[in-house]
C-alpha cells in the first residue's frame, strides 16, 4: 500500500499517521510534543517518530513511505518551509522543513499550517467536498480558520491568513499569548473555557467539555461561561462572513465534538448578528482528530505529483 507519513505538531502532543493516496488513514499514533525544550528538540522527536513510522509502514504494508507532511500551528510560510510564529509553541521563524529535510535526505517534506491543512482535508475528503467556497474554523487549544475557494486554501500574502483566534473580539479583555488584548482565544479556546469553569466550579480538573455539559444541564455559572464563549465565536464568524461571504462555515476541533450544545446556540447567535448578509450553512467537520494529518498528507502527495511532472 503506497503511503506518506503525516504529523500534526500540537502544543501538548503530536499526532502521526500513515496515509494512502486517497486520504485513507492506515495507521494512527500519538505522543507528547515536548515543545518546552525548543524547536530543535521537537524536530529531533519528530525525526524519531518518522523513523518509527517508516518501520511500521514497511512491516505492515511492504512499502517505504513516499514522502512526509508536517502540520504546525500558528503562522506558516508553506513555500519557504518556515514556522513564522506560534503563540502556543513559543516559536518564531523556525525553519522546520530544513530541520527535517537534511536528515531525511531522499524523502520530500511538505510543511503546512495545521488548520489550513485540516480545511484542505475537509474540502477534498470531508464535510465540504461539494462546497465551492467555505470557511473552516477549528476550535481547540488555539483557534484558527481557513478560507477555501474552489478546493484551494488561501494562506494570505505573508502566511498569516486565517488567524481568527487573534481577532480582538473583546477589547479591554484578557491579554493573549500573542501580546494583544481581548483575542478570541482568551474567551473561547479550550484552555480559556476550562480555566473559567475550573474557577467557577472549584474543580481544578474541569475541562471545556465539562463546562459544555454543565451548561446543557442548565448550571447557571456554566451557562454564563458557555454563552460568553459562543457569543465571541459568533462575533468572529460574523466578521468572517462580512469579509469573505462564504456559502458554508465548517466547524471542527475539540469543541465541535460536543455537538448540538455548540451548534444550536452558535447558529442562533450568528443569525441574530446578521443584517443584510446572506446566512451561510453552519455544519460540523467530518474528519475530527485526523483532519490536519490527512490535509498535510494531501500536500505531500501534491508535492510528489509536482516532482513527477
Amino acid at each position: 500500500m503506497k503511503h506518506v507519513i503525516a504529523l500534526d505538531i500540537g502544543s501538548t502532543s503530536t499526532r502521526a499517521a500513515l496515509i494512502a493516496r486517497d486520504g485513507t488513514v492506515l495507521d494512527h499514533l500519538r505522543r507528547a510534543s515536548g515543545h518546552e525544550r525548543g524547536a530543535q528538540a521537537v524536530a529531533e522527536c519528530v525525526l524519531d517518530f518518522i523513523a518509527e513510522l517508516r518501520d511500521r509502514g514497511l512491516r505492515k504494508y511492504g512499502e517505504a513511505a513516499r514522502g512526509v507532511g508536517v502540520a504546525v500551528p500558528g503562522a506558516v510560510d508553506e513555500g519557504r518551509g518556515l514556522a513564522l510564529f506560534s503563540a502556543n509553541l513559543g516559536w518564531r521563524d523556525v525553519p522546520m522543513r530544513s530541520l527535517l529535510s537534511r536528515p531525511l535526505r531522499n524523502l520530500p517534506v511538505a510543511l503546512g499550517h495545521d488548520v489550513r491543512s485540516a480545511g484542505l482535508a475537509e474540502a477534498r475528503l470531508g464535510a465540504a467536498q461539494d462546497k465551492d467556497r467555505f470557511l473552516f474554523l477549528s476550535l481547540g487549544d488555539g483557534i484558527a480558520g481557513a478560507v477555501v475557494t474552489g478546493g484551494r486554501i488561501e494562506s494570505g500574502a505573508h502566511g498569516f491568513g486565517g488567524e481568527f483566534g487573534h481577532l480582538r473580539v473583546r477589547p479591554g479583555g484578557r491579554r493573549c499569548a500573542c501580546g494583544a488584548v481581548g483575542c478570541l482565544e482568551t474567551v473561547a479556546s479550550v484552555p480559556a473555557i476550562a480555566e473559567a469553569w475550573a474557577r467557577a466550579s472549584g474543580d481544578p480538573t474541569a475541562t471545556a467539555v465539562h463546562a459544555a455539559r454543565a451548561a446543557a444541564y442548565g448550571a447557571p455559572r456554566a451557562t454564563r461561561i458557555w454563552r460568553q464563549a459562543v457569543a465571541a465565536i459568533a462575533d468572529a464568524v460574523v466578521a468572517g462572513i462580512g469579509l469573505l461571504d462564504p456559502r458554508t462555515v465548517v466547524v471542527g476541533g475539540e469543541l465541535a465534538a460536543v455537538g448540538d450544545i455548540l451548534f444550536v446556540p452558535l447558529r442562533a447567535a450568528i443569525a441574530e448578528r446578521l443584517t443584510f448578509q446572506a446566512p451561510p450553512e453552519v455544519v460540523p467537520a467530518a474528519l475530527r482528530d485526523t483532519a490536519s494529518c490527512q490535509g498535510v498528507a494531501l500536500l505531500a502527495w501534491d508535492l510528489l505529483a509536482e516532482a513527477q511532472r
